[in-house]
């Protein structure tokens, strides 16, 4: 039996808020450290820590009051002026950090946390009494960045952690719920007494111990703004009086009532109808909303705490965090992300030292930005730092044993830097806690493939490298453009439609062998569906639709047209063919492939880097 019998959801709901506070206070510290006298953020730290620090002493939780307290007790002497913020004494505050995190995760499984480590109560008690100095033991992470060798996994398995719920592995499981801003109000239930024990061992990994239902651990809760749950509710309400409507007019047919105003009635209705449902389609796909802000706030302590376990100075800065994605989506990004935003750390930017020697500042900059653009998200993580080499790359390769150098040979520079993503590769020739394990950027784009987004990098030497990754808003409903090509239908993103044309033979043009064509004095590439699937056509393309991609605009020859679309789009069972995002069904029942143009473009260039076949001109498809 759990030790919280009869407290869940109490349990729940304070994990579920101090989590979020703590991953404020985290972000809050990073800013600290660049402004140790801003007096605003000693208060907020302030007050986060007094704030945890009141829940786990209602929850009678005593190891995370005793490290809170301290931890509280610094900063009233920090924005007293009793002490002053030193590198390692934010060193100490934040393994605390790190403590109480440890303690809301074993707390997630029913479990009271284990007496805090003496190390760190040793650390905080020196740093009271002004006298860091002569702590007894370095904490942890301060003991492996002196010896050289960083504790990533630790750092990682932090971060992972913290996205995952709060509440995920308690033992009763319980459907998803959803919790509607603003917050319900305190609880006032008195709590028995927890005793601190032994640290735990974690439990069996059962069917049972996800406690949420879900094997990965993922939140099976989400906040809803009441504005939106106000409006799903309003147009459900529509939609009822749209039906009783529907039903009085079904009633007046079968009685022979066939007259034209009851015709024109029931014809407004349906009408009337399909805009609601599809007011309501989109109202419930907002609900499942959320800012990537609450992923990007995990990013500043983790880039922070690795570049200083390198002995680099990184400055991490992050821009669009109101931009919203599907929350489901949001989960899936934090593997890829923490792995890159390490890789822009570690391997991306330079020491300062050899920053100075090339001229740079002695301060890194890693950018991680966030932006819509049409129906789709863009996140980028670009770097200040040294850039790739691609002929480094090409040697790496070859020597792993991945390429063959003939097939190396025939890349250019922007096909080189793809190499990064084959299984095994890793420019580091030493293996460290941090990387030089070939373990990575394919899993990476695997993950990123997985929800039907495409990533791709950018970099010049001595000055950085940028990657970009490209996902869908949301992996449910999708408007679509449907076409025909080799008499078999197929959907294309409407937000990547700029307008329908018809093709005249007589008005295509051969530029540098490709077949073009002028649209308002723009030359466009033109290709073929059918082309693009490397299918044999059945006649010659009618109608070309102006697509506009991430990258550039190209007309899509297509056969026929068979209308717009709302699709709800499903994965195909064990596979995922190249430029398939997956299926749907027509109104008459058909099966119809939903096409990710992004990907279907870049095809013939992964597959080469994938499996060692080089077209020699990537872009040159038949028309």
């Amino acid at each position: 039996m759990s030790d919280f019998a009869g407290m869940e959801e109490l349990l729940q709901d304070f994990l579920l808020e101090s989590t979020e506070l703590l991953s404020d206070v985290d972000n809050k510290l990073v800013e600290l450290e660049k402004r140790p006298n801003d007096r605003a953020l000693l208060n907020d730290i302030f007050r986060g820590f007094h704030t945890i620090k009141g829940g786990a002493g209602f929850l009678n939780v005593a190891p995370m009051v005793t490290v809170c307290h301290r931890t509280e007790n610094l900063f009233d002497k920090l924005r007293n002026s009793e002490l002053q913020l030193s590198t390692k004494l934010m060193d100490v505050i934040l393994d605390a950090t790190g403590a109480v995190r440890d303690m809301f995760t074993t707390l997630s499984q029913g479990l009271p946390p284990a007496t805090p480590d003496p190390a760190l109560l040793a650390a905080l008690d020196a740093a009271l009494a002004g006298n860091l100095e002569a702590a007894v033991a370095a904490p942890a992470a301060v003991v492996a960045a002196a010896s050289g060798e960083p504790d990533w996994n630790a750092l990682h398995a932090a971060v992972t952690t913290s996205s995952a719920s709060p509440a995920a592995a308690l033992a009763a499981p319980a459907p998803a719920a959803v919790e509607v801003i603003p917050a319900a109000a305190p609880v006032s239930a008195p709590a028995t007494a927890i005793a601190p024990v032994a640290a735990p061992k974690p439990p069996a990994k059962t069917s049972s111990s996800a406690g949420s239902g879900s094997i990965s651990g993922q939140e099976n809760t989400i906040r809803i703004d009441t504005v939106r749950l106000d409006q799903v509710l309003n147009l459900s309400g529509e939609i009822g009086l749209t039906k009783n409507r529907l039903t009085t007019l079904r009633t007046e047919i079968l009685q022979g009532n066939m007259e034209t105003n009851t015709l024109r009635s029931l014809d407004e209705a349906i009408s009337q109808l399909d805009l609601l449902v599809s007011d309501l389609q989109n109202a419930v796909m907002k609900t499942r909303m959320q800012p990537i802000g609450r992923l990007f706030q995990k990013y500043p302590r983790l880039a922070r705490d690795l570049a200083r376990q390198l002995g680099k100075e990184v400055e991490l800065i992050i821009t669009g965090e109101e931009t919203e994605l599907d929350k489901t989506m949001i989960e899936d990004l934090n593997d890829p992300l923490v792995h890159l935003v390490r890789n822009a750390v570690d391997h991306g930017v330079e020491s300062a030292e050899e920053r100075i020697a090339s001229g740079k500042k002695p301060q890194s900059l890693v950018e991680l930005t966030a932006e819509q653009v049409g129906d789709h998200i863009v996140i980028e993580i670009t770097d200040d730092g040294k850039g790739m080499n691609p002929e480094v790359l090409r040697r790496k390769a070859i020597a792993k044993g991945l390429i063959d150098a003939e097939t190396a040979n025939s890349l250019d520079e922007k096909q080189c830097l793809q190499l990064i993503f084959l299984p095994g590769f890793s420019t580091k020739d030493q293996i460290s806690n941090v990387s030089g394990r070939g373990v990575g950027m394919d899993v990476v784009r695997t993950n990123i493939q997985k929800l039907n987004g495409r990533i791709d990098i950018n970099s010049i030497q001595g000055e950085g490298t940028r990657i970009s990754i490209s996902l869908p808003l949301t992996l449910a409903i999708l408007p679509v453009l449907v076409v025909r090509a080799c008499n078999q239908p197929f959907a294309v993103p409407l937000a990547m439609v700029r307008e329908i044309i018809p093709i005249d033979t007589t008005a295509i043009q051969e530029v540098s062998g490709r077949p073009t064509i002028v649209v308002r004095d723009e030359i466009l590439p033109l290709k073929t569906l059918s082309g693009l699937l490397n299918w044999e056509a059945t006649q010659k393309p009618n109608f070309g639709v102006l697509m506009q991609s991430a990258e550039k605009s190209f007309i899509l020859a297509v056969d026929s047209f068979v209308g717009r679309d709302d699709v709800v789009i499903k994965p195909l069972q064990n596979i995922r063919p190249k430029g398939v995002a997956g299926a749907t069904l027509s109104g008459d029942g058909s099966v119809v492939l939903v096409l990710d143009m992004e990907d279907l473009l870049a095809g013939q260039l992964d597959n080469a880097a994938a499996g060692g076949i080089m077209a020699r001109n990537a872009d040159n498809f038949a028309y």
